[in-house]
């Protein structure tokens, strides 16, 4: 089951060209499915029910995972079977009955103009770290992109006299993105000075770089995100994506539609994207609430 769980990830790499993020995620499931199998006696594909793959939601469940996480795994597994099946590994497909659990969709914690206006300025100052991370604000908030994303944004995908970004996201699509003018200046301060002392042997083709002189983490983007909204006396709940939901709502609210929105996110399907009208749903009610007579 191992050897199959290897041919199923080259195939989604090769010929799905899923993010290596995405990989690793279905790795981690796979293995966590393959574990309990063995611990069930399970050898071959052929062995495996129905029940045994029920058996391992409520394993996850009792172990207290979300339902997001459980769908997730169960995704992979779903994927994972069709492979199977389809290059005669397997005869069957014990997953075909199985329906994903109904999850709510959760409303994203947004920040306001104001709080992101504050972030921003939180990070003022002439060190290289400060220019380069109020540039890293600047650009998460005027493009949306996902962390990753920004992360991997390249030099040679940044157009600052024309003000676009080429962004390859999930799947490797690309999209174009456009960014507003204080993005481009504190991009354009950034990559005159800061970015040419860290890129010491000037090969690393990263717009981004540590004080190391490569290209930053996700994982230390979040860590100055969060830095500046502390710092910016913010105290709502941050996540790695609170600037790209800020982003996708505060565009909704001052009148752009719903298509050119979903184009910038790089979402595949606009249903996602239908999630942030539901936040700008609850600004009106709270509107609604405060100035109506009869409230």
């Amino acid at each position: 089951m191992k050897e199959h769980i290897e041919e199923f990830l080259n195939y989604l790499a090769v010929e799905r060209n899923l993010a290596d993020n995405t990989l690793l995620a279905y790795r981690r499931d796979l293995n966590k499915y393959i574990e309990l199998l063995n611990k069930d006696g399970i050898k071959t594909a052929d062995s495996i029910r129905r029940d045994h793959v029920t058996n391992f939601m409520f394993d996850q469940k009792k172990k207290g995972l979300t339902t997001n996480s459980i769908n997730r795994a169960l995704a992979a597994i779903k994927t994972f079977h069709r492979f199977l099946v389809r290059e005669r590994l397997a005869k069957e497909d014990p997953t075909n009955l199985i329906d994903t659990p109904k999850v709510w969709k959760k409303v994203p914690d947004v920040l306001s103009v104001v709080e992101i206006e504050a972030m921003i300025q939180a990070s003022s100052g002439r060190g290289w770290q400060a220019v380069r991370d109020r540039a890293i604000l600047e650009v998460f908030y005027a493009s949306g992109m996902r962390v990753s994303e920004l992360s991997n944004l390249k030099i040679e995908n940044v157009n600052l006299d024309v003000g676009f970004i080429r962004c390859i996201g999930k799947g490797r699509k690309e999209r174009i993105i456009p960014i507003g003018k204080r993005a481009r200046e504190a991009l354009a301060q950034y990559c005159a000075v800061p970015r040419k002392k860290l890129s010491r042997s000037n090969l690393d083709p990263h717009v981004f770089l540590s004080r190391l002189g490569k290209k930053i983490s996700r994982q230390s983007i979040w860590k100055l995100i969060k830095h500046y909204a502390r710092k910016a006396n913010i105290r709502k709940e941050i996540k790695p994506h609170t600037l790209r939901h800020s982003f996708a709502t505060h565009l909704l609210e001052h009148g752009a539609d719903l298509r050119s929105v979903q184009e910038m996110l790089g979402h595949s399907d606009i249903s996602t994207t239908q999630i942030y009208t539901h936040v700008d749903r609850e600004r009106l009610k709270i509107v609604h609430e405060q100035f109506h007579p009869r409230r």
